[in-house]
């Protein structure tokens, strides 16, 4: 059996959803000790940045109001600016199934689809996050704040996500290229004065 200190704030930053059960982090933490308070940490937090010390937010929520503001005073700093909040819920789905848009984003990448296309991926996939993400329980607000919409923009665009990088390798061998031909929108210049 795990045993650990009735008085420690169990503080996750795991970002992901178990295979077997569908149950978030903060779920198997107070399954197995359920006598803790809960954290969870989400948000657009690049670790390489973090530990460059870039200017980072993050949003940090709690079972108990009273040890987000702990954590958020012992945890934070000038660089790492820690917004609190009591929905833990939309924090780690959000946090969790922005991974899944994001190997999608890398996948487009990969393609060489272009920012159009994962714009409206992206803005799509933001739609799909909140209509899931509120049927598990979670507030449609949190999921336009940073552990949502933010750490969907970090992860997606970024060179340093893992999950972007992850789906611009999932292509085929010798599929660089995108299986797209561009369209010309306009007649060339040439042919229109011709017809003049």
């Amino acid at each position: 059996e795990i045993g650990a200190n009735r008085n420690a704030i169990l503080l996750s930053c795991t970002k992901g959803i178990e295979h077997t059960t569908g149950m978030r982090m903060s779920e198997i933490l107070r399954e197995k000790f359920p006598h803790n308070p809960v954290a969870v940490l989400s948000g657009p937090n690049l670790a390489v940045e973090v530990s460059r010390g870039l200017p980072t937010a993050t949003v940090l929520a709690c079972t108990e109001p009273q040890c987000a503001v702990e954590l958020q005073n012992r945890l934070g700093s000038a660089r790492f600016r820690i917004y609190t909040g009591d929905e833990l819920t939309g924090i780690e789905l959000g946090g969790a199934l922005k991974n899944i848009f994001a190997i999608a984003a890398g996948v487009s990448d990969g393609f060489g689809l272009g920012d159009n296309t994962k714009a409206a991926l992206l803005t799509r996939s933001l739609a799909e996050m909140i209509r899931l993400g509120t049927a598990m329980g979670g507030k449609v607000a949190t999921f336009y704040g940073l552990s949502g919409a933010g750490d969907l923009i970090a992860t997606a665009y970024s060179r340093l996500s893992r999950n972007r990088r992850v789906g611009g390798r999932a292509l085929p061998e010798g599929w660089k290229r995108s299986p797209f031909q561009p369209r010309r929108a306009h007649a060339p210049a040439a042919s229109l004065n011709r017809d003049v």
